[in-house]
């Protein structure tokens, strides 16, 4: 399936809205895929037919469940789900005999077809070609998303490296920042396949040559986010998906093999001598911006691309977007392999929105004995990409792990001194609540101690409660629920404040969960205030138990104190110019009633005008 013909099935089933009149692709684009992606559901994919280049844009294809499994050719996600379930289980179930063995000969011959192809000549990503100063990145309508980015960035790139001492392909999802006409940063972070690739060639002193494949077939796009083994094609996830081998052609100035019916190929190579470049700021997947830092830079000797080639394009900030439908995907399909490879016992695996993809995850687990909850987070925090997980709820296997209420229960009756399980390890480059780039604290949380059949304690606090120690308000409606005590400091800064002398001054003792957010969080969703709270707290430094009370600093860190990090983002909105602008032509994009932008809620969290406290 070709991104065009996506885009025919999307619009067939009511999926897209084609905006005609001209729009920006500096701020506006991304302002109105914003509005639409925070709407009910995800709201619709959008087509941005005039944008001063000749190529449409796409947006927010895969912007919710229905449009995701479309664009996997399924009815719904658990389709896929059941495949790999069944083709795990025959693969890894024990063979009693010799024709047990022989019965799986025609299944492995299902999964050789799946391979990619490689075929000679041209393919249609070749039919138009620009080579040296006529390869211009320009000619493509790469967007500048937030106000403080550090320029414009190609955000659906996949981009293909080789491993330079076995040959095996990788296919990965970096950002690039445009740095001139003809140079890019290239934003693999250090646990990346891409970047360790990088490594390879440096080691032997060599320029390592890279592919960058833009649009195609949505499988490919999915297959380039997926948590694959290292070492294992991310063509063959594609195959698997379509159930057919992806047709493969090669560059036209390296030896990297890329999707014959890709929309554009951006072929180059990195020098793995040069210095590496300042890249960054990005409004990112967090909800906050990644901050400058150093990374490689790719040189651009070719741009190949069809005829009727679409530019794909996706935005990042403040959850739900996108990205958070195709995580959501991934957490379907990837269950059975972690189920039956290396967790056995874990039944389900829920990752919040609010979490961002690495944050948060809840297990649903089959326990048989005492600390195999622990046995499970440890293992899990080892698999793939599960090991920038920061925090963890594991819970009984009959939990409906998305139902926040069932969480609740299980929440309010937890033993701190026996059902708190903490460690360290590996964390997400992006995680900027952690002392240390890239690893910190994490925490599991045991629920399947808790007794349900003992009676409901009553966690009540008073209605009224002072300010004391430098908080100024509360909100108790979680405490009969949860426990959760939720706190707001004053107003001005202060480096600490003394939440334990607040819940003595005023009796508060029955509350489980004390989480104290900045005084501009006040007026947040409860998920919102989730999402604040996983990202800007460290299991070390923020979390304290007194009494019985676990108490949370989920304020924003300011750099330079005690242990805060060296630097702390701002979260990720709009500007007021952008979001005037937008209001002012919205009649013009004939979107129907007029979206509020959510840039104008999270406005409020702002710590400066720039991407930094």
């Amino acid at each position: 399936m070709t991104l065009r013909e996506f885009i025919d099935k999307l619009e067939s089933a009511g999926e897209l809205i084609r905006i005609k009149t001209a729009v920006d692709t500096r701020f506006e684009m991304c302002e109105i895929t914003d509005r639409m992606s925070k709407s009910e559901g995800g709201g619709k994919a959008l087509l941005f037919e005039n944008n001063g280049t000749s190529y449409p844009v796409l947006m927010n294809m895969m912007g919710s469940d229905r449009r995701v499994a479309m664009a996997l050719g399924v009815e719904e996600l658990d389709d896929i789900t059941r495949r790999i379930d069944n083709l795990v289980k025959d693969v890894m179930s024990p063979k009693a005999s010799l024709w047990d063995k022989f019965k799986m000969l025609p299944l492995l011959s299902d999964v050789a077809k799946w391979f990619p192809k490689k075929r000679s000549g041209r393919g249609r990503c070749q039919e138009v070609v620009w080579r040296g100063d006529d390869a211009k990145l320009s000619r493509l309508p790469i967007l500048t998303s937030w106000p403080h980015d550090g320029g414009a960035f190609i955000t659906l790139p996949m981009v293909a490296t080789v491993d330079p001492n076995t040959g095996i392909p990788n296919l990965g999802m970096y950002r690039m920042q445009i740095f001139d006409e003809h140079t890019t940063g290239m934003h693999w972070h250090k646990h990346k396949t891409g970047a360790r690739h990088y490594e390879a060639y440096k080691r032997l002193g060599k320029r390592m040559p890279v592919s960058v494949v833009l649009g195609g077939d949505p499988a490919y796009i999915y297959s380039a986010t997926a948590p694959m083994p290292d070492n294992m094609d991310e063509m063959l996830l594609a195959g698997m998906l379509r159930e057919r081998p992806v047709e493969m052609v090669k560059s036209l100035t390296n030896d990297i093999w890329v999707p014959a019916d890709a929309d554009f190929v951006i072929e180059g190579y990195v020098d793995t001598t040069e210095e590496l470049a300042i890249e960054g700021d990005f409004g990112d997947h967090t909800g906050f911006y990644s901050l400058t830092d150093l990374y490689p830079r790719f040189h651009v000797e070719a741009i190949t691309s069809r005829r009727d080639a679409i530019y794909p394009a996706t935005i990042v900030g403040i959850p739900p977007m996108e990205d958070a439908y195709i995580a959501k995907a991934t957490e379907r399909i990837f269950l059975a392999p972690i189920r039956l490879a290396l967790q056995p016992e874990v039944r389900d695996l829920y990752m919040p929105m609010a979490g961002t993809a690495h944050n948060i995850a809840i297990a649903a687990i089959e326990k048989r004995y005492d600390g195999q909850a622990t046995k499970v987070a440890q293992g899990l925090w080892g698999a793939g990409q599960m090991m920038f997980n920061k925090y963890m709820l594991i819970a009984p296997a009959d939990t409906n792990i998305r139902s926040k209420h069932k969480l609740f229960r299980l929440l309010r009756d937890v033993d701190f001194k026996r059902d708190l399980i903490f460690s360290e390890g590996i964390l997400d480059v992006l995680d900027h609540s952690a002392p240390a780039k890239g690893y910190g604290a994490k925490l599991a949380i045991d629920l399947t101690n808790v007794d349900l059949t003992s009676e409901i304690t009553d966690l009540r606090i008073p209605d009224v409660m002072h300010p004391a120690g430098g908080v100024g308000c509360f909100n108790s409606e979680l405490m009969s629920a949860a426990g959760i005590l939720i706190l707001y400091a004053e107003r001005e800064w202060r480096e600490s404040v003394d939440v334990e002398n607040y819940l003595k001054v005023n009796h508060a003792y029955s509350a489980k969960y004390a989480v104290l957010f900045d005084h501009n969080a006040a007026s947040m969703s409860h998920t919102d205030l989730l999402w604040i709270a996983a990202a800007n707290c460290d299991p070390q430094r923020d979390i304290r138990l007194f009494h019985n009370t676990l108490i949370i600093d989920a304020r924003s860190k300011r750099p330079g104190y005690g242990n805060n990090p060296a630097r702390f983002p701002n979260v990720v909105t709009s500007s007021l110019k952008t979001i005037n602008h937008v209001d002012s032509r919205w009649e013009e994009y004939d979107l129907g009633e007029r979206m509020e932008s959510p840039s104008r809620h999270y406005r409020k969290l702002l710590l400066s005008d720039k991407a930094e406290w």
